[in-house]
């Protein structure tokens, strides 16, 4: 996998799992948990002694799961994690000397970085995307925020104090690749083997990391006419203003559309709003949801190829 592939699937997926393992014969359940709550994905750290044949087994029983090495703190820890099949790298802090090295082997790296010292050490060495830990303790979003500024290229993957209560304010920064975190793969969880509730509380980050929320309903008309007549009568029954756009008539605080004529949808549509619309379209494409035109993604906007009782369906990026 290319590094642009890498960096891509990483940043579809959002939150990234940081996991210890101690017991190897426990990698491939966990690892089937996180797939079925809905990250395919994991960063095995090398603080324990099974790290490697734990990459092992994953890849050999889930081939399509995003596997990468962390705590990488030695070049043979780096042999190590390519020799187990990983396809990214992660340190906790910034080490020329690993860097160089993971580099030489053409591996994908994201070395850990705390300050802007470390932050263009890395980009003098044409990395553009890093670790930036311990993000919690280091100042949190606030100080990514001041620091990232001068560097518009370079993305970043907090780790360190993520966890459900402040993903999502991380993750709707433009310049956050992914937020690295434990707080589904808990050691007390693994070492009980309680792949139900890591599977529960990996739905729900995702869920919370896409943040999907009912936007509006849209009914389809056939003329202007129609649909001033229709919003009229919402009116008159319900006492609900409305504004007239160029090619729709909103009403109910917006939470109606009345279509002029007819959008996408045989009776009309429903929108839903995401904090990702990128990720969000990954996300139920890798469930096998067709969309219509994926052009429409960097506008704000994607249908469903497929209606839902006669209403077509749509993501809309919240603002």
């Amino acid at each position: 996998m290319s590094y642009s592939d890498v960096v891509k699937r990483i940043y579809d997926l959002g939150i990234l799992p940081v996991i210890a393992i101690e017991d190897a014969d426990k990698a491939v359940p966990l690892a089937k948990a996180l797939c079925e709550g809905g990250l395919p994905a994991a960063e095995i750290t090398f603080r324990t002694a099974c790290a490697k044949e734990a990459i092992i087994r994953i890849r050999e029983a889930l081939p399509d799961m995003l596997v990468g090495a962390g705590t990488v703190l030695t070049e043979q820890q780096v042999d190590d994690a390519l020799d187990a099949g990983v396809e990214f790298i992660v340190t906790p802090g910034f080490n020329p000397q690993i860097v160089k090295y993971a580099q030489s082997k053409g591996a994908v790296i994201m070395p850990g970085t705390a300050t802007p010292g470390e932050m263009e050490q890395a980009m003098a060495m044409g990395i553009d995307v890093v670790k930036f830990f311990p993000a919690e303790q280091n100042g949190g979003l606030a100080k990514l925020k001041a620091v990232s500024a001068p560097y518009s290229k370079l993305r970043f993957i907090p780790t360190g104090g993520i966890n459900a209560q402040n993903l999502t304010s991380y993750i709707r920064f433009n310049k956050i690749l992914a937020c690295g975190g434990t707080w589904m793969v808990k050691k007390d969880l693994i070492d009980a083997g309680n792949w139900d509730e890591i599977r529960r509380l990996t739905h729900e980050a995702v869920r919370s990391m896409l943040g999907l929320e009912f936007a509006h309903m849209g009914i389809n008309c056939q003329s202007e006419d129609e649909a001033l007549k229709a919003s009229e009568l919402i009116k008159t029954l319900f006492g609900f203003d409305f504004a007239v756009g160029n090619s729709s008539v909103f009403t109910a605080d917006r939470n109606i559309e009345i279509c002029k004529t007819p959008k996408y949808g045989r009776l009309g549509h429903i929108a839903i709003a995401t904090n990702s619309i990128e990720r969000a379209a990954a996300f139920f494409k890798a469930r096998g949801v067709e969309l219509l035109d994926e052009s429409t993604i960097p506008s704000g906007m994607v249908y469903f190829k497929d209606e839902i009782c006669g209403f077509g369906v749509h993501l809309v990026q919240k603002k």
